[in-house]
């Protein structure tokens, strides 16, 4: 099929008008490339290879897919998606979560390692018709028969190279085995080597094979590189956020003491900063990414192998701090701005002995990057770069009965806050994140601290940037 032949709009897509609606309450009226190419194919049961890089929207097109032929009134587990981490699960079973808005009662369960296995086998008991999970995880419940995949129509691997590399495969042949033989199977793959193809060929029936290559999505990115000595790096940072002034920023570090040595450098300016790196507790990760995503972060400094994974939609600017060694690392980098409709910006420093990794750059591209002088960029009017939000951490969640609308009713009717100051709201097992206007979250801590939420005091502080 040509790229003339594949049709962009949703509504052209056999799907349920009560589905269409809520894709276009979404914001989804156009697909991307991997949606418009598999889309027709996961909705005539067939079985998929697709390979499709993250931020393509692999993740929406078997979404789709799943609730499209989910039935609602069974609550026996009819789809299960494995990911190679708990975070991308959790991602996964959010916007799972937000496509099956346009139905009632359609349960997502996420079951992955790092949390106590007790609440999980509990609500597996009450039935879930999705299961987004880890396959550590799902073996361990599987081991416990405390989940039962037998009625599993759609089996969805997501980043299965992913899962490869980190040794998942022989628990994911057993996970397949517990399902049935009957059912369609979708593998997304940024890669798929010759040995990945082999042991998964048992997993697939007839598959489809889809590649959607680098650029066919077109992202819109202006791109702009600079040369920097070695040791003023840190400093040109702060000048590019000066001078372009992005809302909210990704910039990356080859290492994880470079990131947070900048990170804190930028928080000594007056800059609202956060430093992501392999050494993080996952709960202290799982909280910096709640930060930067409800906008009480403006800059998040992370390294390659630390920002795996991360599907953040409101990314203003990249900053290549260093340039990759890789070019596929590259192009992965500022693949994460300029999405959608939006024109993203992507920022490179090169130090002179990096000269060499850009000529691969180009090489690549087929054509010279664009080079411009640091000295030229003088800082906008404004004060330093600071976050419009500050988040509200409350130590109760969903266990305590804690929905969103119960924490907007609390802010409004007795901090007195208006709608306009409460931002995004992240409502998880035993807690409880919201975004606040960093001018009123002060006093709506205070209030909250004396009050209480629905009759209930709970221990809850402000999240610190240190």
């Amino acid at each position: 099929m040509t790229q003339q032949e594949i049709q962009r709009d949703f509504s052209t897509l056999p799907l349920s008008p009560a589905l269409l609606r809520n894709l276009d309450r979404l914001g989804y009226r156009v697909m991307t490339a991997i949606q418009a190419h598999s889309l027709p194919l996961i909705l005539k049961q067939r079985d998929l290879i697709a390979q499709a890089d993250t931020g393509s929207g692999k993740t929406l097109a078997f979404a789709i897919g799943i609730l499209h032929r989910l039935d609602p009134t069974d609550f026996g587990i009819q789809a299960l998606v494995l990911c190679p981490t708990r975070e991308l699960a959790d991602q996964v079973a959010k916007e799972v979560r937000r496509v099956a808005r346009f139905a009632d009662n359609i349960k997502v369960l996420t079951l992955c390692g790092g949390t106590p296995m007790g609440p999980q086998i509990a609500s597996l008991e009450h039935g879930a018709h999705v299961i987004v999970g880890t396959p550590g995880r799902i073996q361990d419940h599987m081991s416990r028969k405390s989940i039962d995949l037998s009625g599993v129509r759609t089996l969805v691997l997501d980043e299965a190279d992913r899962m490869a590399g980190m040794g998942f495969f022989d628990e994911i042949k057993g996970i397949v085995r517990a399902c049935p033989k009957q059912r369609q199977t979708l593998l997304f793959s940024a890669t798929y080597p010759d040995d990945m193809k082999m042991a998964s060929a048992a997993f697939l029936d007839r598959p489809e094979e889809l590649k959607i290559a680098a650029g066919e999505d077109a992202t819109r990115v202006e791109e702009y590189f600079y040369e920097v000595a070695h040791e003023k790096r840190n400093a040109a940072v702060a000048h590019l956020l000066a001078h372009f002034r992005p809302e909210s920023t990704l910039a990356f570090c080859n290492t994880r003491i470079h990131c947070r040595e900048l990170a804190a450098e930028l928080r000594a300016q007056g800059i609202s900063a956060l430093a992501l790196h392999g050494e993080l507790e996952q709960r202290d990760r799982d909280e910096l990414l709640v930060q930067f995503a409800n906008r009480s972060c403006a800059v998040l400094v992370a390294t390659d192998v630390a920002a795996r994974g991360l599907d953040i939609r409101t990314v203003d600017a990249v900053i290549n701090v260093d340039v990759a060694k890789d070019t596929e690392i590259h192009i992965h980098r500022i693949g994460r701005t300029g999405r959608g409709d939006t024109i993203g910006l992507a920022l490179s420093l090169c130090a002179p002995s990096e000269r060499k990794w850009v000529k691969l750059i180009e090489a690549w591209r087929r054509a010279p990057v664009n080079w411009f002088p640091l000295a030229d960029l003088t800082p906008a009017a404004g004060s330093a770069l600071q976050a419009p939000m500050t988040t509200l951490r409350i130590l109760a969640g969903r266990r305590d009965k804690l929905r969103p609308g119960d924490l907007v009713g609390a802010l409004t009717g007795v901090a007195g806050l208006n709608k306009e100051q409460i931002g995004r709201i992240d409502v998880f097992d035993e807690t409880c994140y919201v975004a606040l206007d960093r001018h009123a979250a002060a006093r709506a801590l205070r209030s909250l601290a004396d009050a209480g939420i629905k009759g209930r005091r709970f221990r809850l502080n402000l999240l610190e940037q240190a």
